[in-house]
């Protein structure tokens, strides 16, 4: 769909009624008033014919909507003279429907940059050389360079002695993983160690990253619309209004007065208060860091009532950190936690780089290593301060110390880096990708907010996600889970009201897609989540859901309340029309004052400000 097109479409035609109506205005209150009419007619004709396509395409399509009284007012309007109500209403429908795709636009000029970073190519061995290729161009059998933070394009088997990829954003498991020669590797994951060889075994089209694009095509496809707020409404506003104004025309036999109540029963209310006050929630939502695409999608977001959450990258941070120092002999936490990331300053792996930045954290001051010798998925050497340091795994470890090197009790999903220190046991770091801080605290706000079932949806092991969620009070835990099984789980939810499905990796996609409301933690998430979500949250900080929520349903109640206020005085107005009270461009006027009014309670979504929210500013 050609977006840029149709938002000029509207932008335009906003542009021809507000000229029509005020060059009217002009020539009429020049005394011109044959041509003001035809000003006005000639201002009021395209958005009509615009609004008349997108009635028929709605009808095709089995939906009614407001589109159909603003078509009867216009069209009568002009049917029996009255030119400058039919302008003004003109301008008040392109006015909310430009309101609308201004949002969106933003929301997707937003969404371009976020995923301008996707690869589009990868790096082959050709006649002994390197060559870049489009994606499309890999066949099973080339020989790939990974380099270190690449992104693999295709399933292929390891071609290199050694290899460490981070699959998190596949199976959610957190810290990355040793793969040796010949060992098979999927799509979508990233080399989190030194550059390595792939040999291709799939085309990009059949491998593991495009099977999940296509189970996120076929998940949007299968996903119900979300209903507007303004269309939910409009059908009963649609009888009411046509039973006064045939009554109004029947009783009297004067079709002005029919003309009358149409113009008033314009649905402005619906046509501007919706748009404006979830515009405003849209606009409010991305000051917090929360990119909400649209205002079907906020709406939406609104009335949800059951959550499922991924584990590593949304709870967790997706990153280890050092949960606990265990020394022996007579060195300090301090002194092994210097040591080590001393060393491991000359190492670019995930686990080095989490101890570097604790060490950092803690202010520690670190010398430069001399002598630094790494063994890719081993572990390294070298000296600190004078001193002979191995930091890497246990076996490494064992290699290089005199006696026994015993190892410490570890939980589940947790992995040890020991330390030596001149050739003697110094100790371990225990690492983990444990919940992000005020997660508890999070989940127990969102339960005040209306969320009624929280459910745990992971691709990672069973017993790790139960220990790193120990306590939450999660309503159901599924753990292992495949991307179509994900999808299913969102299915299978829906009992319980719209569903809303936060998550970061690529497996995600297809759940997020099929969610009532998908949420993507865009900021270190994969772009297949982010493009494929209704919401993107674009710090990442997870606690930034709830004030999204909050922002949604304050904006939505505003909008209702917009509605309810707008719609009881056209109502009013409607029937002073119809007893002769009104003419057709007092009713207009009218309208306008009415307006004025939603607007200005609709507009009071910019001032929502979250409830709780730390660091607000």
């Amino acid at each position: 769909m050609d977006f840029a097109r149709i938002d000029r479409m509207k932008t335009g035609l906003l542009g021809l009624a507000i000229a029509g109506l005020v060059i009217g205005l002009g020539l009429f209150l020049a005394g011109i008033e044959d041509l003001a009419h035809l000003v006005w007619t000639l201002g009021v004709l395209p958005v009509l014919i615009a609004l008349l396509v997108e009635i028929l395409r709605s009808l095709r399509a089995g939906e009614v909507g407001l589109d159909i009284v603003a078509a009867l007012s216009m069209s009568a309007a002009l049917g029996f003279g009255e030119t400058m109500a039919a302008a003004v209403v003109a301008v008040m429908y392109s006015g909310g429907t430009f309101l609308e795709s201004m949002a969106e636009g933003r929301a997707r000029r937003e969404m371009h940059d976020l995923l301008s970073r996707v690869p589009r190519t990868a790096t082959r061995h050709r006649n002994g050389g390197l060559e870049d290729v489009p994606l499309d161009d890999i066949q099973p059998g080339d020989l790939l360079l990974i380099r270190q933070g690449d992104v693999v394009p295709v399933d292929g088997v390891i071609a290199s002695e050694t290899a460490f990829v981070d699959t998190s954003a596949l199976t959610g498991e957190s810290l990355p993983v040793r793969l040796t020669q010949g060992a098979e590797t999927m799509s979508g994951s990233t080399n989190a160690g030194a550059p390595f060889d792939l040999t291709a075994t799939h085309p990009a089209k059949n491998s593991t990253y495009a099977g999940i694009v296509r189970l996120v095509e076929e998940a949007q496809r299968s996903k119900a619309p979300m209903a507007r707020l303004a269309d939910r409404w409009s059908l009963g506003f649609l009888i009411v209004t046509v039973v006064i104004a045939g009554a109004a025309w029947g009783l009297t036999g004067d079709p002005i007065r029919a003309v009358a109540v149409l113009v008033v029963a314009t649905p402005c209310p619906l046509i501007l208060a919706v748009p404006v006050a979830l515009t405003a929630g849209l606009s409010r939502a991305a000051h917090f860091g929360v990119l909400i695409k649209g205002a079907a999608p906020l709406e939406t977001m609104a009335r949800s009532r059951t959550l499922i959450l991924d584990k590593t990258g949304t709870l967790t941070d997706g990153r280890p950190q050092i949960i606990r120092i265990d020394t022996q002999n007579t060195h300090s936490d301090t002194d092994i936690l210097r040591f080590a990331a001393a060393l491991d300053q000359a190492s670019k792996h995930p686990v080095a780089q989490a101890i570097v930045a604790a060490a950092k954290a803690r202010g520690l001051s670190l010398p430069l290593p001399t002598n630094v010798v790494e063994i890719p998925g081993e572990g390294v050497s070298g000296r600190v301060d004078g001193h002979a340091v191995v930091v890497g795994g246990t076996d490494l470890i064992a290699q290089h110390v005199t006696g026994p090197a015993p190892r410490p009790m570890r939980s589940a999903g947790s992995v040890l880096v020991a330390l030596a220190v001149d050739g003697q046991m110094a100790g371990h770091l225990v690492m983990a990708d444990p919940l992000r801080a005020g997660t508890q605290a999070m989940l127990a706000g969102l339960r005040a907010q209306g969320i009624l079932r929280i459910v745990l949806a992971t691709g990672d092991r069973a017993d790790v996600a139960e220990r790193v969620t120990e306590g939450l009070g999660l309503d159901a835990l599924r753990a292992g889970l495949s991307p179509d099984q994900k999808v299913l789980l969102v299915l299978t939810e829906r009992k319980n009201g719209p569903v809303m499905m936060v998550g970061d990796g690529v497996n995600d996609a297809p759940a997020l897609a099929a969610a009532d409301v998908g949420v993507a933690m865009g900021a270190r998430g994969a772009a297949a989540s982010a493009e494929a979500a209704d919401v993107v949250l674009l710090v990442d900080r997870i606690d930034r859901l709830g004030p999204g929520i909050e922002i949604a349903r304050s904006a939505r109640r505003i909008a209702v309340e917009s509605v309810v206020a707008g719609i009881g005085l056209s109502v009013l107005g409607m029937i002073a029309a119809a007893f002769g009270y009104l003419t057709p461009v007092q009713g207009a006027l009218l309208q306008e004052v009415i307006d004025v009014a939603v607007i200005l309670n609709a507009l009071r979504a910019l001032r929502i400000t979250p409830t709780g929210l730390l660091a607000a500013e």
